[in-house]
């Protein structure tokens, strides 16, 4: 019984301690997370730093970020794309949805990317969340610009619908 005290009231002073070295500089805060394609293949899903999203656009709610910028601040992006989004696949005889043996193919040819890029500056606690930017040759950009796509201030100026060239550069 007396073993068991001592070890709470030890834990209840590491967490006091803790507590005390807390500043704004670690302080973390809640985001959107959001997808801009600007490719012509389909981005089913996306994760960064293990917060996952759905690839079709808009927003998703959260991912967990500083509330300051910090340097090495870093973007772990992984994806899974869909070549050919506009593929006519069998539909089921009865029922609803596509022939299973038709939709196993089609998602045979699927296709998982990872990158790790930096998350840009912004200044002082103004920061919108994070914004993955997915571009041709399987590279990705991300913005925590408040700025939307297509705004002069956004730094992200890549156009949508871009296609594929013949060779990717290294």
């Amino acid at each position: 019984m007396m073993r068991k005290s001592l070890m709470q009231g030890l834990c209840g002073l590491l967490a006091l301690m803790l507590f005390g070295c807390s500043s704004a500089d670690n302080e973390m805060a809640g985001g959107n997370i959001q997808a801009v394609n600007h490719t012509l293949s389909a981005i089913n899903w996306f994760s960064v730093n293990d917060y996952r999203a759905h690839g079709g656009g808009g927003s998703s709610c959260c991912i967990i970020m500083p509330t300051k910028w910090r340097p090495g601040l870093k973007a772990n992006v992984e994806w899974e794309v869909d070549p050919d989004p506009f593929a006519k696949i069998k539909k089921k005889t009865t029922g609803y949805g596509f022939d299973e043996k038709a939709w196993a193919e089609h998602e045979a040819k699927f296709q998982r990317h990872s990158a790790t890029v930096d998350i840009p500056e912004w200044l002082g606690t103004k920061r919108c969340g994070l914004t993955v930017h997915f571009l041709v040759c399987n590279q990705v950009k991300v913005t925590t610009s408040c700025w939307g796509y297509g705004s002069p201030n956004n730094p992200i100026k890549e156009p949508k619908q871009m296609k594929e060239p013949a060779v990717c550069p290294k």
